[in-house]
């Protein structure tokens, strides 16, 4: 059953309670440092997700998953409330994450030596997984308007396209600039993939945190996107369930399903069962929790508006339409990996340095924004002492 009212801001546990976690994001640094880098939350769990996993330990239901017919009619019940996206659940290829899925379907698409695009700054995995497939990385960066705004460069992206990829991997939503991009945009993309002969892997994992001001459109709904893209989508960033385990593929084209076709067919064994029970139980009855993370994400972008202007000037920003990331501009505090470092030795902040999001992130860090408002507030007044330190 779905709870049909939850408290907006979420609850944070306190600094010393996310200390006692053992994820990743907490046992990186030493623990005098606030770690706000990896894209992983520190909201309480969703409800109906807590329910479903200690159902499911209480009855030692912890075996192999079976993903099938539940999880493409929880993802296409999802997508159709959420986007009105009206997608076939049979076209769900249930695998155990994004990564996972990016990298088994370009292995579907790409030969040795065959050329991939990105998109940089673009999340830095992007990068991995075109080498893991043996490819050629192509880079048709993001361009940085004069207002602060990254967006989607279509001459970029045609010249790249005209050295006949066989594939782009799209960030929509863009991690890490936050751009959700718009559908003229998308379509006009699927016509540069139809062109060339591209098809477009959809990374959509950020596409259930979409902002107030801004719509997200799924790629496979565009003009022409059915025909040329995979969509990869899943429950673990906007429900924190990255360690569970769970991701799609979707298509919606008879070329596209082909793709699909020939992904590993052990694949789906590899889902967390677990990591399956938490995203159905989150997809289909954690919008209210999801309405109420949206909600405090926005109180939690415009604090970060209000403390960087009046603490840090020096940083600059656009703040994202989507995610609970923030791209900062601190080329002022230097270039490289300078100012992630000034952060972290001098204010005890672990961010993402830029340069890992490939050569246009020289100067910049990621800033995760998905805490308490008390966490945020320490880590820019730490920043601010800690660029003191470099006037």
């Amino acid at each position: 059953m779905a709870d049909t009212e939850v408290s907006v801001p979420l609850h944070v546990d306190d600094l010393d309670a996310l200390r006692r976690r053992r994820s990743a994001k907490w046992r990186t640094y030493d623990p005098d440092v606030l770690p706000l880098p990896v894209a992983e939350h520190d909201f309480t769990l969703a409800p109906p997700v807590q329910r479903a996993l200690a159902e499911a330990v209480a009855r030692s239901d912890t075996g192999y998953a079976m993903t099938e017919p539940v999880l493409g009619e929880t993802v296409a019940a999802f997508a159709a409330r959420r986007w009105g996206w009206r997608l076939d659940p049979d076209a769900v290829t249930g695998l155990p994450d994004v990564g996972v899925a990016a990298v088994e379907v370009l292995r579907a698409l790409v030969g040795p030596g065959d050329a991939v695009v990105v998109s940089p700054p673009v999340y830095g995995p992007f990068f991995s997984w075109v080498d893991e497939v043996r490819a050629r990385l192509v880079e048709a960066p993001m361009r940085l308007h004069a207002d602060g705004t990254w967006r989607l460069d279509l001459d970029a992206l045609a010249d790249a396209f005209r050295q006949r990829p066989r594939a782009y991997v799209l960030c929509s939503p863009h991690n890490p600039v936050g751009r959700v991009h718009d559908a003229d945009k998308l379509a006009a993309l699927a016509r540069l993939a139809a062109e060339h002969g591209v098809t477009v892997v959809a990374d959509e994992i950020h596409a259930p945190l979409v902002l107030p001001g801004a719509t997200f459109t799924p790629f496979l709904t565009v003009p022409g996107g059915a025909e040329v893209g995979v969509s990869l989508v899943s429950a673990s960033k906007a429900f924190n369930l990255a360690g569970l385990k769970c991701a799609a593929v979707v298509t919606a084209s008879d070329a596209m399903a082909a793709v699909a076709a020939r992904l590993p067919p052990h694949g789906r064994w590899r889902v967390g069962h677990l990591g399956l029970l938490a995203t159905v139980a989150a997809l289909a009855d954690g919008d209210p929790w999801l309405d109420a993370l949206v909600e405090t994400l926005d109180l939690r972008r415009r604090q970060l508006v209000t403390v960087l202007a009046e603490r840090l000037p020096q940083v600059r920003w656009s703040p994202p339409e989507a995610t609970y990331l923030a791209w900062l501009d601190c080329r002022a505090l230097g270039e490289g990996a300078v100012p992630h470092e000034l952060f972290r030795d001098r204010g005890r902040v672990g961010l993402e340095p830029g340069p890992v999001f490939g050569t246009p992130g020289s100067g910049w860090v990621r800033l995760n924004f998905g805490t308490s408002a008390e966490i945020l507030d320490e880590a820019v007044t730490r920043m601010t002492t800690a660029a003191a330190t470099r006037a």
